[in-house]
């Protein structure tokens, strides 16, 4: 029996997902949401998206992509999102695994892909285990460069029976809380709350959360990120100089290991530059990807 947690009163199915809108691949592991736009023959890129945040965190960026030419590719990971939530471990092989079946069934060959925080290592992993398969790489504020400082709660989370109590009966309100501060201003934080808010209602979301935790998803992939540094691929690196979840100081790091990748600092920005700055971000983006 799987445990009650509070607020997650539905089901995902083909009459809930209706109000999704986009499109449903059935893949290995479970449905994957996604969403298509651009040209058919322009060159694929693709979004991944971080930790909690489902694909609309790529709402500023995705359609100007489109609109400039590009085939843009968005989808909601496993667990998150309007994507299956299965009884797997969501680790990096889940997440791999789910690109490239993607990818597989979309027929889509070689892609440019966006990783934003977690989705840089899943992008990078993707690429150290498929090198032929990516032209380009871009990187907003990514995770992974170190692990992640874990707070009391959240280690507190990753003890067995513990952590699903503290999320089932205190989860949603921190869970939004904490997806809140990635803005620098206020101003978005209200809409992106209630947006944020709808995949929480179906069943499967806190278990995917609380098993991406154990499962290693906030720990360290700077190894991924040396290795895939070594194939020196075309790479554009985005952090905002106010970003609170995984702060500005750790672009040294990956730096380090990707010395060749381009870096951008976004002023007044916290950890979604993308979203907070698109006029800024949006014109050097297409700039590198049509280079």
């Amino acid at each position: 029996m799987s445990f009650p947690y509070l607020g997650e009163t539905k089901e995902l199915n083909e009459v809930t997902r209706k109000e999704a809108g986009g499109s449903f691949a059935a893949l290995p592991n479970g449905v994957t949401h996604y969403e298509m736009a651009g040209p058919e023959n322009g060159q694929p890129v693709v979004f991944v998206h971080g930790f909690s945040v489902p694909c609309f965190i790529f709402d500023p960026t995705f359609s100007p992509l489109a609109n400039a030419g590009f085939r843009a590719i968005r989808y909601d990971l496993f667990g998150r999102g309007y994507s299956d939530r299965p009884h797997a471990k969501y680790n990096i092989d889940l997440f791999v695994n789910q690109l490239a079946d993607l990818l597989n069934a979309l027929r889509l060959g070689q892609v440019d892909l966006i990783g934003l925080s977690m989705g840089g290592p899943i992008t990078t992993a993707f690429t150290d285990k498929h090198p032929e398969r990516v032209r380009k790489h871009v990187l907003i504020d990514p995770a992974g460069v170190r692990a992640v400082a874990l707070s009391s709660l959240l280690k507190a989370v990753e003890l067995r029976y513990v952590g699903e109590l503290l999320l089932g009966l205190f989860g949603s309100e921190t869970m939004i809380k904490g997806a809140a501060s990635d803005f620098f201003s206020p101003a978005l934080i209200e809409e992106f709350r209630a947006r944020y808010a709808v995949q929480m209602q179906y069943r499967g979301f806190k278990r995917a959360i609380l098993s991406s935790i154990r499962s290693g998803m906030l720990g360290s992939f700077y190894e991924y990120y040396l290795r895939v540094g070594r194939l020196r691929k075309p790479t554009l690196l985005f952090w905002g100089k106010d970003d609170t979840t995984v702060p500005f100081e750790y672009s040294n790091d990956l730096l380090a290991a990707m010395p060749h990748a381009t870096l951008h600092a976004v002023e007044k920005s916290g950890h979604i530059p993308h979203y907070e700055k698109p006029g800024v971000i949006n014109p050097i983006l297409e700039k590198f990807l049509g280079d």
